[in-house]
């Protein structure tokens, strides 16, 4: 490690996270990597999560299992449950939340970071095109600052790891010039509810991303599914 402030970055491989973790870079902190291994339905993110912190030079990247999949209740854990790919719907929550995942990755987080001597916690949320998601909204953020504020030894002192989301109001096509800018390897990140060799481009995520991408001025970076779609009816 350097002389650097060091900070966390919850790392799941989509383009969200990634852009997080290289902006908390452009910031000048020293950055630590945490994957988790959640009981998702494939291995394609995590294989993508450690692509980029190799291709963003993050040193110290944690991959952990905490298998929340156990219990179901989500489309991106249970197999039963079929994903969804009629389009977005912003009035509903769709069936991709996973319950208390954001929770359960921010506790750990705050753990390492306190172990680390972390001063910063980098989340990818976002809570523009993921509205209907309980756990991506600035009032759930600054709730769980007041418990990480209370929660710790750090805390106690003054010195709890801030959590900051730094896409948590951007729309997608910003957090996709953001990446551009900051080197991101975009064909590198895996946003896909699917875990197939390729992007499915039906999905939310997928729909969600290709429609940015093609906004953004690159649609050669989208699915060829997507780039078949005018909007994400």
């Amino acid at each position: 490690m350097t002389n650097k402030p060091v900070a966390v970055v919850l790392l799941s491989g989509g383009l969200d996270s990634a852009t997080s973790a290289a902006i908390a870079i452009d910031q000048g902190y020293e950055v630590i990597a945490l994957s988790l291994r959640y009981g998702q339905r494939h291995q394609r993110e995590l294989d993508a999560a450690k692509i980029i912190a190799q291709t963003l030079n993050i040193t110290q990247h944690y991959t952990i299992d905490v298998n929340i999949a156990q219990w179901g209740g989500s489309s991106l854990t249970d197999t039963s449950l079929s994903l969804p790919q009629s389009g977005v719907d912003a009035t509903i929550i769709p069936s991709t939340y996973v319950p208390g995942r954001n929770t359960v990755f921010i506790a750990l987080a705050l753990s390492l970071a306190e172990a680390k001597g972390a001063q910063a916690i980098y989340l990818g949320i976002n809570a523009v095109d993921y509205s209907g998601y309980p756990d991506c909204r600035p009032d759930y953020l600054q709730a769980y600052q007041t418990l990480a504020n209370l929660s710790s030894k750090a805390g106690l002192v003054g010195k709890a790891p801030q959590l900051l989301a730094p896409l948590i109001t951007k729309t997608k096509v910003d957090i996709i010039k953001d990446a551009i800018k900051l080197g991101v390897p975009i064909t590198k990140t895996w946003s896909c509810y699917q875990g197939e060799q390729e992007p499915c481009g039906l999905c939310d995520s997928c729909r969600i991303r290709d429609q940015a991408l093609i906004e953004a001025g690159y649609p050669e970076l989208a699915t060829p599914k997507g780039r078949e779609f005018k909007d994400l009816s």
